[in-house]
């Protein structure tokens, strides 16, 4: 076995003696500190979480949530239908999936507040796709219902797998500016799809065209308004007068503010109740005509109870029209109930679980297939609503269910004359709180300028195209400038300044690391900024050094290294002929090489690094920094020292070992850590061999740097030289004095002002 070993080190070049870095066997074990069995009862469950809470309840909490519940309850049965007609479906349709999404949706919740049902940019996305079925493969082949119901189970399906697979991190890369973009965009397009219906001119023209078609032909149409502007007009501005008069009394009279604020809640059914009545009023005596129509567009006959229960009918040949909006689709599911769900956790003092959630939105909607329902997710009105009411359990999901149930056993016969201009008028006053206000766009351009056009992009392809467009500009500009961040991060070369406290006290006096260009918006520019010691250079990296980065970050570096110091090695005594094409110095006939001869520009010792921020390093990062080290050693003609401070990660200490980091051993190891061509023969040599600086040549600077006691950091761990890997068995309390990190890598340092320190004492000693 140890002849084996020694064949296989052998084979893959490792050296002889090895600086202790973390091992894959460590990070495997990481990983299986739990038995299986553990695990497997942890994830079962965690996929109920009502188990937790459920035994712990009492009084107290059923009468918060009976009050929300019923709350919620009376504003969902007309949303709910006002959703369906959105959609275009039948209105039932839309109390089902009130019904499954409040009811189902409590066994699997981690939010108390949140409320699944209909909501307004889900309904929208369903009547697109239905219009762009109808369009594509006819009217009579499937119906708007299977359509619709298709679209739910196979949406739920995707969403609850991706929660099982626990991927729900996926989200993650679409930021909140994005997600308010292409809402407030759908806000519009609704708004401007329910403008005709309050006047009656719905039938006219294509309600759901782009959003300025929609203003356009409204406008023109004005004219051709009907009895219904009467109900869908007075209706909205009855809806917002009454939310308006209630917050005036509440501000009026601070002690009854919780009277108001439920009077305030109840507008939406009072508004309902009063158009139906003066609906039943107008079409009482009158005969529909032939299509069994009246003067006024109303509801009409509502279906009593659960009507289509049964296994939904997925067709194959439907699944496959709809795979080019099954994302879009599904993506409006995921944003929209985890940025709800996020958003009053906060509120509330509490933390989602993001996969859970999904799981809980996979189940209900695949569930509501089985009753007749469309696509649900998070309402983010009803959840405000909830929220407000003093919710305190997801059990209050069940009391809405119950109020749905009743509305569709015990009040269909009433549904009959509820105006449909109403409804418009409801569907309005709901989705324009979902325009992002003035308040907050500002703030986007405060925090993040470029995050604002990502925002506003997205709320004008929205309007100027169609949804699932804004959509995918908000995506793909979201994901553009995260490669933009990586890909071009930003980089400082620090001096110091010593700061102390207001009284002067010299005792308290400690050097500080900031940036040599001043930002007069960051700091006071009239304060001196010392460079480190003649020849030591100090880099502060602001991101991960990887793949898409580290060439800039090298060009970086190298470039201004070059620039503020001198040539170690005047290349105008090489011939000309011996020197590289890419750097061939002075012109023939100059006497010396300026770049070289400088007095002003000190010849290049070391370079500290800060990887502070650094929390991947790859191999093609790797293979930067050791050009980066080849490029300065050739430029100064002489070793030049790598510092490196404050490595957080094992895996970047491991990586910077492998690159042969650290350790200050005049061995760099091959020059291509990973060649992309094979290495060349000695036959096919560079011609310019004779001035090139060879780390691994006989210089008296090349040699393996000896260690002081004052070159390595102490702290109060208990270890030695010996013994300093198997620090993790020791006592967290020992007082017994050692190497805070290894000595095998004395050019690693725990902060950067040691790392500072230690390159300028070693700078003098070499001078």
């Amino acid at each position: 076995m140890a002849a084996i070993k020694k064949w296989a080190k052998w084979a893959v070049s490792a050296p002889e003696e090895q600086v202790p870095t973390v091992t894959t066997k460590e990070w495997a074990q990481s990983y299986t500190n739990t038995s299986p069995k553990s695990a497997v009862t942890t994830y079962l469950k965690s996929l109920f979480p009502f188990i937790q809470w459920m035994p712990n309840y009492n009084v107290g909490w059923l009468y918060g949530d009976v009050i929300a519940g019923l709350t919620v309850g009376m504003v969902l049965v007309p949303q709910g239908m006002s959703y369906a007609k959105l959609a275009t479906l039948p209105t039932e349709y839309g109390l089902y999936s009130s019904f499954v999404g409040v009811f189902v949706y409590c066994f699997f919740a981690t939010s108390k507040d949140v409320s699944i049902g209909p909501v307004a940019v889900m309904s929208l996305e369903v009547a697109n796709i239905i219009k762009y079925i109808h369009n594509h493969h006819g009217e009579d082949r499937w119906s708007a219902v299977q359509i619709a119901i298709t679209l739910a189970f196979i949406c739920g399906f995707i969403v609850l797998g991706i929660g099982l697979l626990r991927i729900g991190w996926l989200v993650e890369f679409i930021p909140t500016p994005a997600v308010a973009g292409f809402m407030t965009g759908s806000a519009i397009t609704i708004v401007c799809s329910q403008v005709p219906g309050l006047f009656g001119i719905q039938n006219l023209f294509d309600t759901r065209a782009s959003p300025y078609k929609v203003i356009i032909n409204t406008l023109k149409n004005l004219g051709h308004s009907k009895k219904d502007a009467a109900f869908g007009v007075t209706g909205l501005f009855g809806l917002y007068f009454l939310r308006w008069f209630f917050d005036f009394l509440s501000r009026r009279y601070p002690s009854r503010s919780r009277l108001f604020f439920y009077l305030s809640v109840m507008r939406n059914a009072f508004v309902i109740i009063i158009l139906t009545l003066a609906a039943w009023g107008v079409v009482r005596h009158e005969k529909p005509d032939k299509k069994g129509n009246y003067s006024i567009s109303i509801l009409k006959t509502v279906p009593r109870g659960f009507k289509h229960i049964g296994q939904p009918v997925i067709d194959p040949e439907l699944l496959r029209a709809l795979g080019s909006h099954l994302f879009v689709a599904t993506l409006i599911l995921l944003l929209e109930h985890i940025a709800i769900s996020k958003s009053f956790g906060r509120l509330n003092g509490y933390k989602i679980n993001p996969n859970q959630e999904l799981i809980a939105i996979g189940v209900t909607n695949t569930v509501g297939t089985v009753f007749g329902a469309y696509p649900a997710t998070g309402s983010f009105s009803r959840s405000a609503l909830k929220s407000k009411c003093g919710v305190r359990t997801p059990a209050a999901g069940w009391v809405t269910g119950l109020v749905v149930i009743v509305a569709l056993y015990g009040l269909t016969d009433a549904f009959f004359f509820i105006p449909s201009a109403g409804l418009s008028a409801i569907i309005i006053h709901a989705v324009a709180d979902l325009v992002t206000p003035p308040s907050q766009v500002y703030r986007f351009w405060l925090i993040s300028p470029l995050e604002f056009i990502i925002w506003a992009a997205a709320v004008l392809v929205s309007v100027f195209a169609t949804i699932e467009y804004g959509i995918y500009t908000s995506i793909i500009l979201s994901l553009l400038l995260l490669l933009i961040r990586v890909a071009r991060p930003g980089g400082q070369f620090l001096g110091k300044v010593k700061i102390h406290s207001d009284d002067g006290t010299v005792q308290d006096a400690r050097d500080v690391f900031v940036p040599l260009e001043a930002d007069p918006k960051l700091r006071n520019p009239h304060v001196l900024v010392e460079p480190a010691a003649p020849g030591v250079f100090i880099f502060r990296l602001e991101e991960s050094f990887t793949f898409p980065n580290s060439s800039l970050i090298n060009s970086t570096v190298v470039d201004y290294i070059k620039e503020h110091t001198k040539r170690g090695k005047d290349i105008s005594l090489v011939r000309l002929v011996d020197r590289p094409w890419n750097d061939p110095g002075p012109r023939r006939g100059t006497k010396v090489d300026p770049a070289a001869v400088d007095d002003k520009k000190p010849l290049l010792k070391a370079l500290v690094l800060d990887f502070a921020a650094v929390g991947n390093l790859d191999t093609t990062g790797v293979q930067n920094l050791v050009d980066t080290r080849t490029e300065l050693e050739k430029w100064a003609d002489a070793p030049v020292e790598f510092h490196f401070a404050n490595i957080l990660s094992p895996w970047v200490r491991r990586a910077l070992v492998a690159g042969g980091f650290g350790t200050g051993s005049g061995d760099h190891g091959a020059v291509e850590v990973a060649p992309v061509v094979p290495p060349q023969n000695e036959d096919y040599a560079d011609a310019n061999q004779d001035w090139r600086y060879e780390p691994n040549s006989s210089h008296p600077k090349g040699s393996r740097p000896t260690t002081s006691d004052k070159d390595v950091e102490r702290g109060s761990e208990d270890e030695d030289k010996a013994a300093y890997h198997k620090q993790a068995n020791n006592s967290a309390h020992s007082s017994v004095e050692g190497p805070l990190l290894s000595t095998l890598t004395p050019f690693f340092h725990v902060d950067l002002a040691s790392a500072v320190r230690h390159a300028e004492s070693r700078a003098k000693r070499s001078a």
